[in-house]
């Protein structure tokens, strides 16, 4: 297992856990290991991250208000991060492969800052979407990572990789 490898989530990561299999009633260790991670400086989002998941009146904002550390979501705002989502952006919109809208949308969205944030920082992308090397109507995130060299898994295997195990508790009775 490689605890040296650094993370960085895309809002996936956080909505498939809270919707699915770690739900925070559930599986509170998952988002405490998040923290933990964070506080080994191991697992990282962005802003525009935490400014998606901050638009949803749920559970996710709770945590990201009351347990995520501030420094969880790093600032986008740097100029090396700028110049390589503008690169990433350039390459999408010189592709024929994908749709106008994809490439609008991708302009438009998180997806691109994560990439550019992991590759400034040699940080691994976790997102669960896949490389979809037909992709018309979307711009998968993988299809991305592979054109410009960047590390991409999904939760399980960042989990995995992280050493991570969620044990069921006792309860009292």
């Amino acid at each position: 297992m490689s605890g040296s490898k650094r993370y960085v989530l895309d809002a996936n990561a956080f909505i498939e856990a809270k919707n699915r299999y770690y739900g925070l009633d559930i599986c509170p260790g998952f988002w405490d290991a998040l923290v933990a991670q964070h506080d080994a400086k191991r697992v990282f989002s962005i802003d525009r991250i935490r400014a998606e998941l901050a638009e949803q009146d749920d559970e996710i904002k709770d945590w990201i208000e009351n347990q995520a550390p501030e420094t969880f979501f790093k600032k986008t705002e740097d100029q090396a991060v700028i110049a390589e989502f503008q690169k990433l952006v350039g390459w999408v919109y010189s592709t024929d492969q994908f749709a106008d809208s994809a490439k609008s949308e991708f302009a438009t969205v998180a997806d691109g800052w994560v990439i550019a944030y992991a590759a400034v920082n040699e940080l691994v992308v976790v997102t669960h979407e896949e490389f979809a090397p037909a992709a018309r109507r979307k711009v998968p995130m993988p299809n991305v990572c592979v054109e410009f060299d960047v590390e991409y898994v999904n939760t399980f295997e960042m989990l995995r990789s992280l050493d991570e195990h969620f044990v069921r508790g006792r309860k009292s009775r």
